[in-house]
């Protein structure tokens, strides 16, 4: 069991981990599939959604807007079908709509009485922002992939975020939805990882890249967290 006194900051993923985005995905993603006349399995729609979403990632940086953008013209290319240009902006025209998980606020009220808390997430800054009105807390920093002109698990990213938080990672709880994004990079920087096993059509991976990691707690959700944290 993980120690959590010795915690002094908390940063955490927030798309997957704080929001539902894979509700927002199917919002945004199922009507376009439909509009082509395409039906896939809600897993193998996550599936394809986190190699896609990967592949563009990887690159030279883009903004987020151009990579959810890529990932539409990308099931277009697998699933034999040409996007216009307005269903091309489904994905990150959703965002602003994207919600909290119902355990989110909450427990991220509870978390913030006892420690700092920390946004580290694949975003850009704008997105974010509307975001945070959502959340219910306020953030004693946020690194975004547009600041830092890569995405998770990009080494770049939690740079940054440690220079931000000037404490040793020793003292640092991630916390994220995602084994590839945010256990195995946050490990590599000797930060302890709490993993957030969402409930997902996916089980165990959800809309991200698969991976295999060992972090120090798993949790079902937030509460659960909060729990373990004692607040």
């Amino acid at each position: 069991m993980l120690d959590f006194s010795r915690f002094e900051l908390l940063t955490f993923d927030c798309y997957g981990t704080l929001i539902d985005w894979e509700t927002g995905i199917f919002s945004a993603l199922k009507p376009v599939l439909t509009a082509h006349g395409k039906s896939i399995p809600d897993a193998t729609l996550l599936e394809l959604y986190g190699e896609f979403e990967a592949e563009a990632e990887s690159g030279k940086y883009r903004n987020y807007r151009e990579v959810l953008q890529s990932v539409v013209q990308a099931f277009g290319t697998r699933l034999s079908f040409v996007p216009t240009a307005k269903q091309q902006n489904s994905l990150p025209d959703a965002v602003p709509n994207w919600r909290p998980w119902p355990d989110t606020v909450s427990a991220l009220k509870r978390l913030a009485s006892r420690y700092r808390l920390a946004i580290i997430s694949n975003i850009d800054d704008e997105m974010f922002e509307i975001t945070r009105r959502y959340l219910g807390v306020d953030f004693d920093h946020v690194t975004t992939a547009q600041q830092a002109q890569c995405y998770k698990p990009a080494m770049g990213i939690f740079r940054m975020a440690l220079d931000k938080a000037s404490v040793a990672p020793d003292r640092i709880l991630h916390v994220g939805q995602s084994v590839y994004h945010d256990v195995l990079p946050a490990q590599s920087l000797g930060l302890a990882t709490a993993w957030v096993n969402r409930p997902s059509p996916r089980a165990g991976v959800g809309a991200v890249k698969p991976a295999e990691g060992h972090p120090d707690l798993e949790v079902p959700d937030l509460e659960t967290l909060a729990r373990h944290a004692n607040c």
